[in-house]
């Protein structure tokens, strides 16, 4: 019998195989040009495909050491969940405002290779063929709505909205025509040829999505309790107890609050609150003056951190001593993400900042942004993973992501950059501030919203009454500090992908408490760097398993 680390690595070629996407996203060659099985046919032979490992991992029991056991662990807990979220009919609910097809579909283009012929040729033909996983996808929605599982109006406006713009004369794909004309002038006719073909793709199901299964589409946009906990569960690997959450997250907006007006007053006295971040939103002294100027700033933080902090606070692979800065091109949801290196570290991890068309952009929140979302936050945490192939199953290297591990780890690291006292000045302290603030208002937002539970009479907003859309916008305007066109894209992330937003504060939460009782536990001998190491080395899992493991 295989042992765990073949069987994971056979699992990986064997989703490969069956969904070519995922072997663009881990760099592997040799089917950029095909889309997924996007039709309810194409699900149901990954979710076989699921049951078998599962059972075979099951019976992998007569080995003691410790990281196979480890990687048995992390496998079974995968496969239950990817089982559960079909049983339960998730895969209908794909249209949603981010971390749907659509994104998929659009952004894959950014992973591809533009360095040869070759290269062009895959994208010119994934383009061409873009309206087979729409179809698949259109089957799939139809199946959803004959059953009853359909996404909320809000959802379906945003998702029509994106791809109408994709389709249109600013569509994020152009871009792809003139790249081609720099580089390979005699791919540049393929390309445009099959741009074309690919927006009347997106434009026609859009048609779809307005005309056919908007009708159907519900109109409230929370999901209620008892979806929401399977969903938050999903996300955070533990269970919580919603209304429990739900009032400690107001109490870290309290406690946030204050300390942003302390700081506040450190950059003008004579400002409130939003006064200040009004100023360093519009103030050129706290702008970049382009796009470029912006990416080299964050860039050069990123290199400093990274050359200060190796080897005394964290252990950094070689392998992942680079990370890089992007910007996303407009037409894509607002906000930064962070896309791992390929699986033999041929592409470099990065942070991707989507601005829109902004050209003058702050810093005063993007210090702190950067670190979460590159290092010490996603980039080493992830890329410390992929670097443990002597430890780690491959599929648990490349595929398995919880939020709750992943994005805690994420803020816990933008509080420690404080704890580092690298925020050397009031408005990038502000910043990280009110990163936190966003993170604490998306708690009490997304279970209130989805729970339907009410304001408390000394909610910072809409004291004593209810959630709706318009409320988590201000709230998120007027308390985190976010430009109102974010927070609204903000909003409809939560409302449409219910229980991931609270994964960050929670997560930081689990990670702060384990760090404490080590603490406790351990007294003058606890060491920072070795707590970074456990936490890092066993890669991501489920934070109740985390927490069992290093108690």
């Amino acid at each position: 019998m295989a042992d765990i680390y073949e069987l994971s690595s056979k699992l990986i070629d064997d989703i490969v195989a069956m969904a070519p996407e995922t072997a663009t996203y881990l760099g592997i060659p040799g089917s950029d040009h095909l889309w997924n099985d996007t039709s309810p046919a194409g699900s149901a032979d990954m979710h076989e495909l699921t049951r078998n490992y599962r059972r075979r991992v099951e019976q992998m029991n007569d080995n003691t050491d410790r990281w196979h056991q480890h990687g048995r662990r992390v496998l079974s807990d995968h496969f239950d969940e990817e089982l559960s979220s079909y049983d339960r009919g998730s895969r209908y609910y794909g249209v949603r405002h981010v971390a749907g097809l659509v994104d998929e579909i659009r952004d894959i283009f950014d992973l591809m290779s533009t360095d040869s012929e070759e290269g062009w040729d895959n994208i010119a033909t994934r383009l061409e063929t873009v309206d087979q996983p729409l179809a698949g996808w259109r089957e799939t929605l139809d199946e959803g709505r004959a059953a009853g599982h359909v996404s909320a109006r809000r959802q379906v406006a945003s998702v029509d909205e994106q791809l109408r713009h994709l389709a249109g004369e600013e569509s994020k794909w152009l871009g792809l025509v003139a790249q081609a004309s720099q580089s390979h002038p005699n791919r540049a006719d393929s390309v445009k040829s099959a741009v074309d073909a690919g927006r009347a793709a997106v434009a026609n199901f859009a048609d779809y999505l307005e005309q056919v299964y908007a009708g159907d589409a519900v109109a409230a946009d929370g999901v209620g309790a008892d979806r929401y906990v399977v969903e938050a569960d999903r996300f955070l690997g533990m269970t919580i107890d919603p209304v429990e959450t739900y009032e400690w997250g107001w109490t870290e907006v309290h406690r946030i609050n204050q300390a942003m007006i302390e700081v506040a007053k450190q950059i003008d006295s004579e400002l409130d609150l939003n006064g200040v971040i009004d100023l360093l939103e519009t103030d050129p002294q706290y702008l970049t003056a382009s796009p470029e100027e912006f990416v080299e700033f964050i860039q050069s933080l990123q290199d400093q951190a990274l050359g200060q902090l190796d080897g005394v606070h964290f252990d950094v692979p070689a392998q992942i001593r680079q990370v890089t800065v992007n910007l996303v091109p407009p037409g894509a949801a607002l906000g930064a993400y962070y896309l791992s290196p390929s699986e033999d570290f041929s592409r470099a991890g990065g942070i991707w900042y989507s601005f829109g068309d902004r050209q003058q952009l702050p810093l005063w929140g993007e210090v702190t942004t950067g670190f979460h979302e590159g290092f010490p936050g996603h980039h080493l945490q992830v890329g410390t993973a992929m670097a443990q192939s002597e430890k780690l199953t491959r599929a648990h290297r490349v595929i398995i992501w919880h939020s709750g591990y992943g994005e805690g780890w994420a803020l816990y690291t933008e509080r420690l950059m404080d704890e580092l006292g690298y925020f050397d000045q009031p408005q990038y302290l502000l910043g990280m501030l009110a990163g936190q603030q966003l993170r604490a208002c998306r708690v009490v937002i997304d279970i209130g919203s989805h729970l339907d539970l009410d304001i408390p009479a000394d909610g910072l907003i809409n004291a004593g009454g209810k959630w709706d859309f318009e409320t988590g916008v201000q709230m998120l305007h007027r308390i985190a500090g976010l430009p109102v066109d974010q927070a609204e894209s903000e909003i409809k992330r939560y409302l449409g992908w219910p229980g991931q937003a609270i994964a960050y504060k929670v997560g930081e939460r689990a990670i702060l408490a384990m760090r404490d009782d080590l603490k406790s536990e351990q007294g003058a001998a606890f060491d920072l760097k070795d707590f970074h190491r456990r936490l890092l080395e066993g890669g991501d899992v489920r934070l109740d398993y985390l927490a069992a493991s290093i108690g």
